[in-house]
C-alpha cells in the first residue's frame, strides 16, 4: 500500500461541505469517486477539517492509501480530469504510513473576507444605514456583504483577545450535526491555542486571518460574527475575555455567513511532509 497526501483547492459554493453525505454533492464524496474511477479502489480520503456547506479552500489536505502503483504526476492529472473544475488537486505526494491529514496537523490558517456595503463614518444611528456600495455578483459568493460600517481598529482590539490558549465553547456551534460523522470519535475538547488573529483592509475588503492548532465547529464564523459587532460599535472589544469566560454560545454574536470563509493552509511536522 502507498500512502498519499493531496493538497487541493475548491470553490465550496455548490457543495454541501467537505464530508460525504448520501445523495448530496460534497468534496469528499467527489474526490472518493474520482479516486475510484482513476485506480478502481474504493477509499474514503480523510481531510484536515470538515469545511461547512459554502466554505472554500485554497489549501485543504487529504490523505488515503492505495494498492495500485501510480506515479504522483499521473495521479494528479487523472484526478483533475475526473473532478469538476470547482475542485483542483494542487499537488500529490507519497506520505509516511502514519501521516493523517487531520491528526498530524500542527496548525491551520483560515481567512474570512468581508465586503463592506457601508463606507460612511461610524456615528450613532437609530436604524441600519443605507448601503453606499453594491457587491458585484462575481464577488458575492466569496464574501460577506456586511451592512454596517466597520472600524478596523475596533476589529483588531477585539481579535487580539483570543490569542493564546482558551476554552472556545462560547464560539462553538451549540448543536453540530454529529449524525453525518463517518467515525466514532468523541467530540473534541473545546481548548484551542490561537497564534495569529488579525484584521486588515485590502482592496476594498476587510480580511480576518486566524491561525490555531485546531478549530471547533463554526468557531471562525462565530468569532467573525462577534468581532463584527465590535467593529460596528455594537459591542465593546474589551468584552471578549468575558465572553470567553462565559463558555456560553448565547453570550457571543451571530454566526457569520459561510461564503466568506476560506481554509488557507495546513501545517505539518517536517517529517510528515
Amino acid at each position: 500500500m502507498t500512502h498519499w497526501k493531496l493538497t487541493l483547492a475548491y470553490d465550496g459554493t455548490t457543495f454541501r461541505g467537505w464530508q460525504i453525505q448520501p445523495g448530496l454533492p460534497t468534496v469528499q464524496g467527489l474526490l472518493a469517486d474520482a479516486i475510484r474511477r482513476t485506480v478502481g479502489e474504493s477509499v474514503l480520503p480523510q481531510g484536515s477539517g470538515r469545511t461547512d456547506a459554502g466554505v472554500h479552500a485554497l489549501g485543504q489536505v487529504a490523505s488515503f492509501s492505495l494498492a495500485a502503483p501510480i506515479p504522483a504526476a499521473n495521479l494528479l492529472r487523472a484526478l483533475n480530469r475526473c473532478l469538476p473544475p470547482s475542485i483542483r488537486i494542487l499537488s500529490a505526494e507519497i506520505a509516511p504510513p502514519d501521516f493523517h491529514a487531520r491528526h498530524s496537523a500542527l496548525r491551520k490558517t483560515y481567512e474570512y473576507r468581508i465586503f463592506p456595503l457601508c463606507v460612511s463614518p461610524l456615528e450613532p444611528r437609530t436604524s441600519d444605514p443605507e448601503p453606499d456600495l453594491i457587491c458585484p455578483p462575481t464577488l458575492a459568493p466569496y464574501v460577506w456583504p456586511c451592512p454596517w460600517p466597520l472600524d478596523l481598529a475596533a476589529l483588531n482590539q477585539a481579535a487580539c483577545h483570543v490569542l493564546g490558549t482558551h476554552d472556545f465553547t462560547t464560539f462553538a456551534a451549540v448543536d453540530p450535526d454529529l449524525a453525518t460523522r463517518t467515525d466514532s470519535e468523541p467530540a473534541p475538547p473545546p481548548i484551542r491555542t490561537v497564534t495569529h488573529s488579525q484584521w486588515l483592509a485590502h482592496d476594498g475588503l476587510f480580511l480576518y486571518r486566524v491561525t490555531a492548532n485546531g478549530f471547533l465547529h463554526h468557531m471562525v464564523r462565530n468569532l467573525v460574527g462577534t468581532f463584527v459587532q465590535a467593529g460596528a460599535h455594537r459591542l465593546s472589544p474589551e468584552s471578549i475575555p468575558n465572553l470567553l469566560a462565559a463558555r456560553n454560545r448565547a453570550a457571543a454574536g451571530p454566526t457569520a455567513p459561510p461564503q466568506g470563509l476560506f481554509l488557507i493552509n495546513v501545517e505539518y511536522p517536517e517529517r510528515d511532509t
